[in-house]
This record gives C-alpha cells, sequence and structure tokens, in this order.
C-alpha cells in the first residue's frame, strides 16, 4: 500500500513558528507596535475576512490577485482573507473613525495571507506591523512616516537601515505630456523596468530624453536632487520633485545616519499608490523590510500615507536569540517562591514528579540552573 499525504505537511508557504522564534517575534512585534504608539499611533485591530466587496474596494482592487476568496456559509456572500492590512486601515479610518480629527494616526500588527509568495518571500502568510496617517497631504507626514519606520528598525537592532524613494505618477505623466502611444508607452515601461538605458534611447525624441534623464537620476539622493532640477519636465511632476526635496531635506535632519537613494521610475509593488512611495532595506538581509507610500483613502479620495514591515525579513536582520535562562524548581518545591522566582525576572519550570536526580532531569528539560534551596539558583 502507498502512505497517504502526511498529516504533518503543511501547504507551500505555511509553518509552523518554533520557539524560541515564536516568541522572538512576539517580542519584536511589541516592541515595534510600541515604537509607534509613543509617536501617537494608535492601534487598530481589523478582522482576518471581510466581504470581498468591501476588502477589494478602491485601493484594494489592487490586492485581488493576490487574495484568497471563500464562501460564507451564513450570508451565502463571497468574502475575502486580507492579503494586504493597509486597505482595511484605511476602511476603518474613512468609516468608523470618519468623525475622529485629522490628521489621524493608526498602527496595526498581524497576520496577512497570500495566494503566492514571491522569489524573494516565498512565505504566503507573512506578519505586517505598521502605520497609516490619514488626512494630510503635506510633504512632513510622508517624512514623518519614514522617520518612524527608520526609527522603529534601528530600535528593534536592524543594523544599516537605508530608505529608497520612488515616484511612481512621475513616468506616467511624462507619458500623459508627451501623448505617447499606448505601444511606446508599453515598450518604455518594460525598457525602465529593466533600467535598459540603451533601450530608452532607441525611443528617440523627447521621450528618449526624459525618460533616459529620468532613469539616469536614479541613485543617492543628493545626486538624484540635482539631476532631476536640471530635467523640463510637466507641472504635475516638478510638484512630486519639489516634495522629494523637502521629504530628503526633513530626512536628513531626523535621520543624519540613514541612507537614502531614489528611483524616480520604479513603480513595481505600488500599484494603488499616489505619490512619493518608498522601500526599506538593511544591508546584507535579502528582500525589503518593508514599504509605503502615498494613496487616497475611501470614497472621498482622502489623502493618506503609510507603510507596513515585513516581520519575516525584519527577523532575518536580527542576531538570533538564545530560549534565555530558565530556573528548574525540583518537585516539591512550594509554589510561593517560584511565584518570587519570577517577580524577578526569571522563567521557571516545575518538577511534576519526584526525581531520582533533580540536576540531571534539569539539563535534560533544557533548563540553565537549578533551585538550590535557601541559595537561590544556581548554574548547571
Amino acid at each position: 500500500m502507498i502512505d497517504g499525504p502526511s498529516k504533518t505537511l503543511l501547504p507551500d508557504g505555511l509553518r509552523d513558528v518554533l520557539p524560541p522564534d515564536a516568541s522572538h517575534e512576539a517580542a519584536v512585534m511589541r516592541g515595534l507596535i510600541d515604537r509607534f504608539r509613543a509617536s501617537a499611533y494608535r492601534r487598530v485591530d481589523p478582522p482576518l475576512v471581510e466581504f470581498e466587496d468591501s476588502l477589494l474596494d478602491g485601493a484594494g482592487a489592487a490586492t485581488a490577485p493576490h487574495t484568497f476568496r471563500l464562501m460564507d456559509p451564513v450570508s451565502q456572500r463571497m468574502m475575502g482573507v486580507r492579503a494586504d492590512m493597509t486597505v482595511q486601515v484605511a476602511r476603518i479610518a474613512t468609516s468608523r473613525l470618519t468623525n475622529s480629527p485629522r490628521p489621524l494616526r493608526l498602527s496595526y500588527a498581524g497576520p496577512v495571507l497570500r495566494v503566492r509568495g514571491s522569489q524573494l518571500r516565498p512565505d504566503r502568510q507573512v506578519t505586517q506591523v505598521g502605520c497609516e496617517l490619514i488626512g494630510s497631504d503635506a510633504p512632513e507626514s510622508d517624512a514623518e512616516l519614514i522617520d518612524l519606520a527608520a526609527d522603529a528598525l534601528i530600535g528593534a537592532g536592524v543594523a544599516n537601515v537605508s530608505v529608497d524613494i520612488s515616484l511612481p505618477t512621475v513616468v506616467p505623466a511624462v507619458f500623459e505630456s508627451l501623448d505617447l502611444p499606448e505601444s511606446v508607452r508599453h515598450t518604455a515601461r518594460l525598457a525602465l523596468d529593466r533600467k535598459d538605458a540603451r533601450e530608452v534611447a532607441a525611443l528617440g525624441g523627447p521621450a528618449a530624453a526624459i525618460l533616459g534623464a529620468l532613469l539616469d537620476a536614479s541613485g543617492d539622493a543628493d545626486r538624484a536632487i540635482a539631476k532631476l532640477a536640471a530635467i523640463d519636465l510637466p507641472a504635475a511632476v516638478q510638484t512630486e520633485r519639489d516634495r522629494l526635496a523637502r521629504v530628503i531635506d526633513l530626512l536628513r535632519r531626523s535621520q543624519p545616519s540613514l541612507g537614502i537613494t531614489v528611483d524616480p521610475v520604479e513603480h513595481r509593488g505600488f500599484e494603488y499608490q499616489t505619490g512619493l512611495s518608498f522601500t526599506l532595506f538593511a544591508k546584507g538581509v535579502r528582500g525589503e523590510l518593508g514599504r509605503g507610500g502615498r494613496y487616497h483613502a475611501g470614497d472621498q479620495s482622502e489623502p493618506a500615507s503609510g507603510f507596513s514591515l515585513y516581520l519575516d525579513s525584519v527577523l532575518r536582520a536580527l542576531p538570533a536569540v538564545p530560549e534565555g535562562e530558565t530556573v528548574y524548581l525540583p518537585f516539591g518545591t512550594p509554589p510561593e517562591t517560584g511565584a518570587t522566582l519570577r517577580d524577578a525576572g526569571w522563567t521557571t519550570q516545575s518538577g511534576l514528579e519526584q526525581e531520582a536526580d533533580a540536576a540531571q532531569e534539569a539539563k535534560r528539560l533544557g533548563c540553565t540552573h537549578i533551585l538550590n534551596g535557601p541559595d537561590g539558583p544556581e548554574p548547571l
């Protein structure tokens, strides 16, 4: 007979998180949320599943290809499992909290589920931790969010944090100003995504000149600002350029050690962003730690911006954490003794049966110390 599939086998992209990683993940998430709360970002907790028509409305439409769907057996309506918490927080801000004073600062943390993983992030279930700032269109709000994200990562212990700022609306605005045919736009977009300067130059005419100059402006923030200032851009793009310069100036003051780069032609991953966007990295860590940007919230297209940190990537940027010190309490230890040790910050593990050798049992269970009567905990 051929054995059936193992009952412990999980679907691709899903995994169990075991000790000590689960405790470490929870502690890092708590630390990030505490950092957000210190900057007046109040936490909300949306449901894991919503009706499809609300979850995929507005900016949420961009998450449709990534969303698991299921039928609600109670209402007989289609529901979706969230693939991104940003759209849920935007819904809360523009419905349940519509009368709250603006700008509204909200934070969140929780798992999201996606239909497919990516090459850099094969996990389909990841934990998002992030913030949304609803009701402000000022460059200061963009700078505040980038500053807060970088500060939270650095506070968690991530070294060499950097941010890459994108302007995903710039290239479409240039296409419109030049009235380029759809076929040329498609060719130009592919060339820009590949960062292929030769293919961009082959477009010829004003398109080659402007798009080539934008492509050349990618890189170090100061160099990018100087390059962008020399390009004859449409009025709408000039506004974005001025916003970018202001945001970088503010970040230089608040986060002088933060590495800042600019990519004015990047748009991938920013499907619902309507303005300045950004991606966070750490040197030597695979994939992005998080991303964010400007978007429109709700039916009234309220100005908003925010970011999501991906906890799996954040944890990869941190050193491994050992289990910690645990005191073994031999069988018969009075309960109040264990309570006193826990109040003092110790982790305790009690013997449940009489041991032949308490020290040997403590070692077998992975404890680092054993209670030795009046002498207190002693290392094993």
